[in-house]
């Protein structure tokens, strides 16, 4: 058919070229952007932890009120992910993120204003709509654009910018909190500061270019050869032969036309739908449920506002010492081993009673699941095919917002009752199950092209319903 002909050249050629590429201005500016959005992201997500006894003061709430202002937010983020990945697909990563970036900061705003909590929960519900989808568009949007020895480290860096927002929402909790600037309450601020900088970002848009490996997975071969020739004369090389081929028109979709993954893609999928449902205990687990642990240790909120600002410094440094590490060490394995670390951190964290010990314990655990989460964003992105690259990440990341949703429901409890040491017993049982997932069903990923690493799952085609081909030509089966 002439429609895969073109597929099969279009595609590789984009991939080549990135690939060949040294990192330009234009990547650079792209990192940062992405970072900075993401930044605001981190930003909310620990802004839940932080603020929950907060919350519950302002406006009296109850135990079930207070678990359902805290999962609201992550309630949101499991719709955007869903809905935002399979869009992110069709219609663009770039559009898509600036999209996800506005509605943060819209509701954000909106969050500030709030006079009572059903008010606040909506707000936070939406703001989680706009947030949720952030992470794994940023995955995909730098696994697509970044060439293959760069794509650890520059994404790397990326997260290191935006955990920057962790220990940022916590210094700001510990001084705004106590006190009303202009009459306005702190919380309030807090929202404040998120919208703006959300709108700051959508400022810098000019500076995200569209993907050119997405691009040419839906025909538009024109417009990535305008992205590809941009950053090859930005790169001061000698541009490539042009995408269009000979034999072969522009790609123009068949009605109807729908990626689908092969068998082997849907064991990864598997693979990461198992990951995603613990992560979210191990990682976001820890963020959301730390203050209310030292609280339950006998600390005030003030204290426990400032054990958490102390410990969330981990997160940036654990973010910049995985650049180093994420490109020297396969990715599958720097997982596996940071996953067991976190399970050893946590029981720490647990049983301590002294303050040395809770900061020291907490401040690993956020380092080296700062590496942890490095390691897993860059992985993700690379074991799925382009055509379905956001709407997988979408599916099987949105799984740790389910998980994320839930815990104050299931871990304020639970640790009202068995105490802080049972709880990190459950987080090191879910971080050793993640080890053994990734260590024994995860491809090996680095240094390798993103088409390297999904042609032997059998990376597929857009093609007619019920007609799928690999990337190397070949038809699989017919659907009936």
């Amino acid at each position: 058919m002439r429609e895969e002909a073109t597929l099969q050249a279009g595609p590789a050629q984009v991939a080549a070229r990135l690939d060949r590429l040294p990192i330009t201005r234009r990547h650079r500016a792209g990192v940062v952007t992405v970072g900075l959005g993401l930044f605001f992201d981190m930003y909310e997500i620990f802004m839940s932890g932080v603020l929950g006894a907060v919350l519950a003061d302002e406006f009296r709430l109850g135990r079930t009120a207070t678990s359902t202002v805290l999962a609201s937010a992550f309630i949101g983020m499991f719709l955007g992910v869903v809905v935002m990945g399979q869009l992110a697909d069709r219609f663009g990563r770039r559009v898509c993120l600036l999209a996800s970036i506005g509605i943060y900061a819209t509701f954000s705003l909106v969050g500030a204003a709030s006079v009572n909590a059903p008010m606040l929960i909506a707000a936070r519900f939406l703001a989680g709509i706009g947030i949720g989808p952030e992470l794994p568009l940023a995955d995909a949007y730098l696994s697509d654009l970044l060439p293959a020895r760069f794509r650890g480290r520059y994404t790397a860096w990326a997260y290191t910018v935006s955990f920057l927002g962790v220990p940022t929402v916590g210094l700001m909790a510990h001084w705004l909190v106590p006190v009303s600037p202009l009459g306005l309450a702190g919380w309030r601020w807090l929202f404040l500061i998120g919208a703006a900088g959300g709108f700051c970002v959508l400022l810098l848009r000019r500076h995200l270019i569209e993907s050119p490996r997405w691009l040419a997975s839906v025909g538009r071969t024109e417009e990535a050869e305008r992205v590809l020739r941009d950053l090859e004369d930005g790169a001061g090389l000698p541009r490539s032969p042009a995408l269009s081929v000979p034999h072969a028109p522009v790609t123009r979709h068949t009605p109807g036309a729908r990626p689908s993954l092969t068998p082997a893609h849907r064991r990864r999928a598997a693979m990461m739908a198992v990951f995603h449902l613990l992560q979210g205990i191990g990682f976001y687990g820890f963020g959301t449920m730390a203050p209310l642990v030292l609280a339950a240790k006998g600390f005030s909120i003030v204290h426990s506002l400032l054990f958490s600002a102390v410990t969330f410094f981990g997160y940036p440094l654990g973010s910049l010492a995985s650049i180093p590490l994420i490109e020297r060490m396969e990715r599958k394995y720097l997982i596996v081993g940071t996953a067991l670390a976190m399970a050893g951190a946590g029981l720490a964290f647990g049983h301590a009673q002294d303050k040395v010990t809770i900061m020291v314990a907490g401040l690993c655990y956020t380092a080296v699941s700062n590496v942890f989460s490095n390691a897993y964003h860059v992985y993700q992105a690379e074991i799925f095919p382009t055509a379905l690259r956001a709407t997988a990440i979408g599916w099987t990341y949105s799984l740790s917002r389910v998980t994320s949703a839930v815990m104050p429901f299931a871990m304020v409890p639970f640790l009202n009752r068995f105490g802080s040491g049972t709880l990190f017993a459950v987080v090191a049982a879910a971080m050793t199950v993640i080890a053994v997932d990734i260590g024994v069903l995860g491809p090996t990923a680095n240094g390798r092209s993103l088409e390297e690493v999904n042609e032997p799952a059998g990376a597929i085609r857009r093609s007619t319903p019920g007609h799928e081909h690999r990337a190397d030509g070949s038809r699989p089966r017919i659907r009936p």
